[in-house]
């Protein structure tokens, strides 16, 4: 019988992508592991692979299309099987096109509230290893398939991770959190405010028309729900750096060029001391549950060609700075190549978003849901400060956080900022 293909979900945040091209075209035979066309998600352009030998007997969304998660988008059949030329899925093979929505996963794939701590670059066509597609013959187990079956879960919007791409039952337990169903979606975003309608009140040969792709789209739904739906409140500090640039200088001076740390680096060191100091701020919201993080997972905003995204150095409170400048490099790099893998940049559970480099002295940031906060870095500055009563002439910074206070609340809070400034005014600390 006909296998029908279906738009997967290539990335934790992903509800619909955009069909780029097709690498093949109908009547081709397809062999196991080609490239069958390269989709536009939220995050990447990523290729499809083919699952089940055969024919491409149609396609049924052209390049150019955005297709919903979970829909048909090519239809193969075996070499010698007669398959009528107007054969279309049954409408129980496709599930609704609203049904992908992804809200409140504890393991999400945040999209960065500011810009970041890399400047843009070129983002490559796709990424390393991409995930195959899910065609009607769906490969699960027995025990995820009665899963799904009791939970309402479309297995075809699930991308397994089991043995050649087999959903498993942990994979239909993320799906069921994250909110996939074959019924609707488990969250209303919000309406934007549309554009008011009539001409724009613009010149045409006074502006370039821009086309949004997918991770720019997925920007401003994921910041809007964000700052529409989230309770923030914001909590600045000034700290001293001056221990910490001078401690900085005398570790790159004696790496010889092994390494060389940048101010960045100490502050995630530091934020996941304090973390550790105060696991309260370590949180993420559920509507049934405060999770409170056992482990400092932290986000790093960088900006690559399009938009931004969150790279997650994993485990932070337990690794040297020297391995945490070295994989914040090596994750910024990669991001901005766009080899990312959806478990490198998901999972985090607090974000930093630094604008010091570029002079900024101090912004406010948006939460990542389900993150309960995020730090704004601003630049360090020579100014005038009291000191013993005696005016002095000191290097600092200023820290913003920004809370979500159905988690975090303002005590908390500013605890954790007390912390941050007390590893960062004594840097020798960080290093133990």
């Amino acid at each position: 019988m006909p296998i029908d293909v279906f738009m997967t979900q290539l990335s934790p945040t992903m509800t619909e992508g955009k069909i780029a091209r097709w690498l093949k075209k109908e009547g081709d035979t397809l062999e196991s592991g080609e490239v069958l066309a390269e989709v536009e998600t939220d995050k990447a352009t990523m290729e499809v692979e083919v699952v089940d030998e055969g024919v491409l007997h149609k396609i049924l969304s052209p390049a150019g299309s955005v297709v919903a998660v979970g829909l048909p988008i090519a239809v193969i059949a075996d070499e010698d099987e007669e398959v009528p030329v107007d054969y279309m899925p049954e409408a129980g093979d496709a599930p609704a096109a609203e049904a992908a929505a992804v809200v409140d996963e504890p393991a999400n794939a945040p999209v960065a509230a500011a810009p970041s701590v890399a400047s843009p670059s070129v983002a490559s066509p796709s990424a390393a290893a991409a995930p195959v597609a899910r065609s009607g013959r769906i490969k699960a187990s027995p025990l995820a398939r009665r899963l799904a079956k009791q939970k309402g879960i479309n297995l075809a919007a699930i991308q397994g991770t089991g043995p050649k791409g087999r959903i498993v039952k942990v994979d239909v337990e993320n799906a069921s959190k994250r909110g996939i169903s074959l019924g609707g979606a488990a969250f209303t975003a919000p309406p934007l405010r549309a554009m008011p309608q009539g001409p724009l009140p613009y010149h045409d040969d006074e502006y370039e028309r821009i086309e949004n792709t997918m991770m720019r789209k997925a920007i401003a739904r994921r910041l809007s729900e964000s700052k529409q739906s989230v309770p923030h409140f914001y909590l600045s500090v000034d700290v001293g750096m001056d221990r910490l640039m001078d401690l900085r200088a005398q570790l790159n001076e004696a790496a010889d060029g092994a390494f060389r740390l940048s101010v960045n680096d100490f502050i995630v060191k530091a934020v996941a001391k304090s973390l550790v100091d105060v696991p309260a701020a370590n949180a993420s919201w559920t509507d049934s549950h405060t999770l409170q993080h056992k482990h400092a997972h932290i986000s790093i905003a960088v900006a690559i060609e399009g938009g931004l995204i969150t790279p997650v150095v994993r485990f932070t409170e337990q690794k040297a700075i020297t391995d945490i400048s070295a994989e914040i490099k090596e994750l910024a790099g990669r991001a901005r190549a766009g080899e990312l893998q959806p478990a490198e940049y998901s999972g985090g559970t607090f974000s930093i978003s630094n604008l010091g480099m570029y002079g900024v002295k101090q912004f406010q940031a948006i939460v990542n849901p389900p993150e309960g906060a995020i730090l704004a870095v601003g630049g360090t500055d020579e100014r005038a400060v009291v000191e013993n009563g005696v005016l002095v002439v000191k290097k600092m910074m200023t820290l913003t956080l920004s809370c979500d206070h159905r988690v975090v609340d303002g005590a908390v809070g500013a605890e954790f900022l007390a912390a941050l400034k007390k590893h960062i005014e004594c840097p020798a600390g960080i290093l133990i």
